[in-house]
Parts: C-alpha cells; structure tokens; sequence
C-alpha cells in the first residue's frame, strides 16, 4: 500500500517530544513491512537546517482565507540511510516561510505562536492540494490517509467538507490517531474563518466546542476509523475524567475506534550497539550496564557507587506526569541511602524545586534542565530505576526505553502505562515475567510504597537480575504495532469499497 503520513513533527527530522518518535519509526517500521509512505511534515527552520538539500520540489498555489499562497512541496528525504526497508519512505517538507522559518515550532519563550491556526491550516490545505493535484496523482496517490494529532486534523474536515466530491471518487479512507486528547488545538472562536472552512461548520455538531474552535474535535468527527496509542487509554478518553470533554464525541465513535499501543525505533534505543553511552551490553552480559552507571555518576559528579541504587527521571516537567507527586515523596525518599538524576523541562515550579533538593542534597540529587538526546541515552544505560508516577499517560515512551536499557520502571497504572509493564508482586518472584513495579492511587502514599518496594528488591540480587532481564526480553519494537496498522488500513479499505458499491 501506499500511505501518506502527515505529523507535525518527526525524527530524525524536528523533534519537540514523543510525536516526532512515534511517526518516525513507525514510518520506517511500515516500510519494512513492504509499504511506500510519503511523510508529510512542515519545512521548520530546524528541518531546513538538518535535512539535506531537497531531490525535488513542486510549486503550488493553496486557497485560503485570505487568498491564494504560493507554496513549495519539498522532496528531503533520507530513504535508505536508516533502513532497508523495500518501499521506503518519502519526506515531503510543506514550505512556506513566512509560516515556518522560525525559531521554535509550536511556541517561542513558552508562548503559542499567535497564528498556529493560519499556520496548521495552511499545512493541511497544502497536502491535501498536492495529493489531489492531477498532474502527479498516478505516481503519488495514496491508498490511505493517516493523521496524527490536532494538527493534522483539518485534513480529514476539508477532504470531507470542501473537497469531498473529489475525494469520494478515489474511495480513499482516513485515519486518526490521537497522541494525547489533552492537547485538542484550541482557538478563539472569530478565528474559525481562517480555516477557509463554511460557517455552517462551527456549530456543536461541528468544530465549535464552548465557543472556541476545536481541530481535534473535527479530526474525531470526520475521520473514517480513530486510533489511540494504548488499549487502556482508548477506555480512558470515553470518560470525562480523561476525554477533556471530548469523551462524548469519542463515545459516539467508539464502534471506530482501537488502541494500539506504540513502541520504539529499536535500531536507535539499542544497548549493544548505542554510540551515545560509554559501554554497551546485552541481556547476556551486562557488565558494561555497570561501567555505564559509573560513568554517569562521574559525568553528573556523584560519587560512584555500584550499591547505591540510581534513581532517574527523564520527563517533561509537568503536573501530568507525576512531578508533584515525585516532590511530595523526596523528603522521605532521601533518606534512604540511593542517588536521583532529573532529565527535563517544563514548569518552573518544578525546576525551582528540584533545584533546592539538588542544592540540600549535593550527594545525592543532579537535576539537568534542558532537553539532551545524549544525556537521556546515558541515564537510561547508568540508571538503576527509572520513576514514572503520570497521572495520565497515553502510551508513554519512557517506559519502553527504561526497559530496553534494563533500568526497572515504576509507574502508575494508567493508559499505555498498564498495558506496557508487569508489576511485580513477591509471590511471584520465581516466575520471572515482572518487568517492573506499579501502584494505583495517584497519591504520595501509593508512590512512595511502590518505590520502597522497588528498593528493597534492589538489594536481593538474584530477583533484581531476573526483573532487569525479563525487561530487556519485552518486545517493545514496532513491529507487532505496526502490523496492527497495517490491519486496520486493510479493514478500512474493505470498508470503503463495501460502502461504495
């Protein structure tokens, strides 16, 4: 099949968070499995200064609200220097300059930029134009649409909305996947004629949600089949406590919607073979597992020490992900004899705090305030314990990298979260299928026992090796997940063609 992928952000490309993983490897994942993908994403000033000069590039004009804009589809891609995959995979950067030469992608200095609207539409409309466009259809026309996030959204709206009589004649199904339902693309309500859409469509049937313009909830309502990144957090986004009051939407959508958890690029996230870490190791010989944690300690100026135990987060820093509950247990974790490692941005707040500990604790806590691909490698190779108490977690890709590295996780039990970890329990030490340690309550309580019970298992070393082991093993590559894509473009191509006829 032939499948035009559209994200906002990709690797190796231009990378804000786990988006950018997920469409990345899953497009080459897809490609191994003997598909052609042409991967959309906007030509960002940190895409243009990575990507190697465009093969190809084709003018286009793109209608809009405020007329026509001249713009660039730009062939950069990198087909066949990270995969052997048959097909391959096409990269087609949307250029406009105007819209996309920037310093940062969504925001600068903390801030949206203010015409993420006109910008995200303008992306959508462009792709659309060019896939749609006669005079390259026979070469470039897909088989199927697949969407990810509100910033794509628009696409499945304005293929069924203003080019739906040109749409509907190739039977061409669309598929949604929803990263995080908390992020919807939200915006004042007077901007929704800057989509270029009809006004009949701001209504509550359609994109209007309390006023304001909602994309993700159009993407919800127009896309053919709606996919979620875990089997528990499709369960979750149906309830008001974690559909952020889009669960009646997806309610009404729930005969098409599926949950396939995400994995990673195993290629990239390989201890045997990780240029970034100092020592590589295997799940049969894990010794360099030990100079890695090691050269960590030194690295970050921590005293070396095998038997400490080495906590580490890798995190935005964010109340979503557990941070208040990270802050609430230190006091009382701290005087355990162990050492912390904070990887991360975000909140303030947080950063702030962790740096008073940092300060009260110079034997103990290192706190790194950036983002640093190379330094999160190191901790998850040096790190003994990885903490991942999300108050919500759609998928979650942290966890998966902890496993890979053999670094024992401890999350709470919530969307990708629970159907990605094992929780250990004692009366099952002997089994060895535990992968790591998991509490229920979103409370410093539950935390705290889970994390003194990771801990206590750390000093028992025949049982810890078994737990570092059976994570290592898990199969957490792309590979089943990208099957059950596969599975589902099939479904829904059978579909369109019975509805059709």
């Amino acid at each position: 099949m032939k499948i035009a992928m559209l994200a906002s952000e990709a690797v190796p490309f231009v990378k804000t968070g786990g988006l950018a993983d997920v469409t990345g490897a899953l497009s080459l994942e897809l490609a191994r499995l003997g598909h052609q993908i042409l991967l959309f994403i906007p030509r960002y000033r940190r895409v243009a200064e990575t990507a190697p000069k465009p093969t190809r590039s084709w003018p286009l004009r793109v209608p809009s609200a405020s007329g026509p804009i001249d713009v660039t589809i730009e062939d950069i891609s990198l087909c066949g220097q990270r995969t052997t995959a048959r097909g391959g995979v096409s990269v087609l950067a949307v250029r406009y300059d105007p819209f996309f030469d920037r310093e940062g992608v969504y925001q600068v200095n903390g801030k949206d930029y203010p015409d993420n609207l006109q910008r995200f539409s303008l992306f959508c409309r462009a792709t659309v134009e060019w896939l749609l466009s006669s005079s390259h259809r026979n070469e470039h026309l897909p088989n199927i649409v697949h969407l990810h996030d509100w910033q794509t959204a628009l696409c499945a709206v304005y293929l069924k909305t203003i080019y739906r009589l040109r749409w509907e004649s190739l039977q061409l199904p669309i598929l949604l996947t929803i990263h995080n339902v908390g992020y919807q693309g939200t915006f004042p309500g007077d901007q929704f004629p800057l989509t270029g859409l009809p006004s009949e469509l701001f209504t509550p049937e359609g994109l209007e949600f309390y006023g304001l313009c909602n994309l993700l909830k159009g993407g919800l309502i127009y896309a053919d089949f709606l996919a979620t990144v875990s089997s528990t957090y499709s369960q979750e986004i149906q309830t008001p406590e974690f559909g952020f009051g889009l669960d009646g939407v997806i309610r009404e959508r729930k005969d098409r919607l599926r949950g396939i958890v995400n994995g990673i690029d195993t290629d990239l996230w390989n201890p045997a073979t990780d240029p970034l870490i100092p020592a590589h190791y295997s799940v049969t010989q894990l010794e360099g597992k030990g100079i890695c944690k090691r050269k960590l300690q030194l690295e970050l100026g921590l005293p070396q020490d095998d038997h400490r135990p080495l906590l580490a987060i890798v995190s935005r820093l964010t109340t979503q992900k557990g941070l208040d509950l990270v802050l609430a247990i230190l006091p009382d974790l701290l005087t355990h004899d162990l050492q912390l490692v904070i990887l991360g941005t975000g909140d303030k707040e947080y950063e702030q705090a962790f740096q008073k500990f940092e300060a009260q604790y110079p034997q103990k806590v290192r706190a790194r305030f950036v983002f640093d691909e190379t330094l999160a490698h190191r901790i998850f190779a040096g790190g003994d314990i990885f903490l991942m108490p999300s108050r919500y977690e759609p998928c979650g890709l942290s966890q998966l990298y902890s496993l890979r590295y053999g670094t024992v996780p401890v999350v709470r039990r919530t969307g990708g979260l629970a159907d990605t970890i094992v929780p250990y329990f004692a009366r099952d030490a002997v089994t060895g299928c535990a992968t790591g340690f998991a509490f229920e309550a979103a409370t410093p309580e539950a935390f705290l026992k889970a994390v003194r019970s990771a801990l206590s298992v750390f000093h028992e070393r025949s049982i810890w090796d078994r737990l570092v082991r059976s994570g290592m093993e898990t199969d957490v590559s792309w590979r089943r997940s990208a099957q059950e894509y596969e599975s589902a473009y099939i479904a829904l191509r059978e579909s369109k063609k019975l509805s059709v006829r």
